[in-house]
């Protein structure tokens, strides 16, 4: 289809070559590959994905690439570090990578003996070696990411509570001293209400600094007349009060209108880890595209601000 003269500009622009990572890259047989975090990393784009085997079991595999559009996956999975009570999880997923000093902290979706989700917190600093921090929340938490310092002299994230089934699920921000204990929990708010536009929404990006606030890359699920579709939009957050929405996309940013992002695991969907922003201010994402392959969008970071309603 041609771009007619009303077509409102894209800000993102997908990669011609997508997916750039599909289960028939990978040097065993796999079923999914999706959703992963992505860092720079000693001169290299490093890519923490979400794998299934014939299992049908998540486990974190990382691939490689000198220019962020050729990727090599690793040849065995990341060797993830065990519970504290020396046991394996049941499952991980949707891994978020934030580098602060000289490490890089992993937050993740964690299950373990058939309970549900809850955040976990591990470290590295070489991408060979991980150490488990905690796991960080209670049961029915996931989409956990951590801002890239701390705030009021505390760390912070933002993470996705489910609460009610019967109520929408929105983005919180909650602190701690020491990335075990977490507190201070609030709901993200704007002009003092509530936030939420969607059936439930979620943090996907660690959130980037820029003149205006922090820049929060997040997805946005909403019902079909057959199930749900999952799109991207940005919002901007107080530097102070990452609990307070200063501002809101006006369009969405990226959205699932190929055939690899609306047939596999999941139809409908387009989903991020992960922000990488680049010296000349792009902004690349790679994304999980129907739970089955991986895309790259980039976009200017000028157009996602431009984007946003103060």
């Amino acid at each position: 289809m041609g771009k007619g003269k009303f077509m409102a500009k894209r800000i993102f622009e997908k990669y011609e070559g997508n997916p750039i990572v599909s289960p028939k890259d990978m040097p065993e047989e796999s079923w999914y590959t999706f959703n992963p975090g992505a860092i720079k990393f000693n001169g290299e784009y490093l890519l923490m994905m979400d794998v299934t085997k014939p299992d049908d079991k998540i486990q974190f595999w990382i691939a490689r690439s000198k220019n962020g559009r050729k990727f090599i996956p690793d040849s065995k999975p990341v060797d993830w570090p065990l519970l504290e009570n020396g046991t394996k999880e049941m499952t991980v997923y949707d891994p978020r990578i934030t580098k602060i000093d000289d490490n890089y902290y992993i937050l993740y979706a964690s299950h373990e003996n058939g309970l549900d989700a809850r955040i976990g917190i591990v470290k590295t600093c070489d991408f060979k070696e991980f150490e488990r921090i905690s796991i960080g929340s209670e049961l029915g938490n996931r989409n956990g990411v951590l801002f890239p310092e701390k705030i009021n002299g505390l760390y912070c994230r933002l993470d996705r509570p489910f609460g009610d089934e019967k109520r929408a699920c929105g983005i919180w921000a909650s602190y701690s001293p020491d990335l075990v204990f977490w507190g201070k929990s609030r709901p993200l708010t704007k002009d003092g209400q509530y936030f939420h536009n969607g059936a439930k929404i979620g943090a996907g990006a660690v959130p980037i600094r820029t003149d205006n606030g922090w820049l929060e890359i997040y997805h946005h699920v909403a019902p079909t007349m057959n199930g749900f579709i999952y799109r991207l939009r940005a919002m901007m957050l107080d530097f102070d009060d990452p609990s307070v929405v200063i501002g809101d996309s006006k369009d969405f940013i990226l959205w699932p209108e190929h055939d690899y992002e609306m047939k596999g695991r999941v139809g409908n969907v387009v989903f991020t880890c992960n922000a990488i922003l680049e010296d000349d201010g792009t902004l690349k994402v790679y994304y999980g595209a129907a739970d089955t392959h991986i895309g790259l969008a980039e976009a200017r970071l000028s157009d996602i601000i431009d984007n946003i309603q103060f």
